[in-house]
């Protein structure tokens, strides 16, 4: 149990870098892409690319101090099943940005408190939560040494 837990926190410091550079990535194409392009659009794309830029960084971070490798598993093989595991991720993760779009376009009153990027910003926080437990899960059951 005591290793369990050493292991989530480790995983916790990874993945909360991993969501700062996520997060800025994202923040950051969505605000540049709002002005010339759709809501939708900027929501997608910046997610789509804050989100694969920090999976590389995940993959590195994660396979180095967080998981223990499986020996009879090649690190090309490894690298795949984790970015596999981590686009199933970015499917949930887009279908949580893109609904919360839809709430706050469907709202005039959130879009009267709300300023564009800072509803962006909460939904990318709540995206982020429900997608790290399912990272943790996925790559404890799939790509740890038993």
């Amino acid at each position: 149990m005591k290793k369990l837990f050493a292991q989530i926190i480790k995983f916790g410091f990874v993945g909360g870098l991993c969501f700062l550079i996520d997060f800025v990535i994202s923040t950051a194409l969505f605000h540049l892409l709002i002005n010339v392009t759709s809501r939708s659009a900027a929501t997608a794309v910046g997610g789509f690319v804050g989100f694969t830029i920090s999976v590389v960084v995940n993959y590195i971070l994660s396979m180095k101090f967080v998981f223990e490798r499986k020996e009879d598993m090649s690190r090309r093989k490894e690298f795949v099943i984790f970015v596999i595991l981590s686009v199933i991720g970015l499917g949930v993760n887009e279908v949580i940005l893109l609904a919360c779009s839809a709430v706050y376009e469907g709202s005039t009153a959130l879009m009267e408190v709300f300023s564009d990027t800072l509803w962006f910003a909460a939904s990318k926080v709540i995206a982020t939560a429900i997608v790290m437990v399912y990272n943790f899960v996925s790559r404890k059951i799939f790509l740890e040494k038993k």
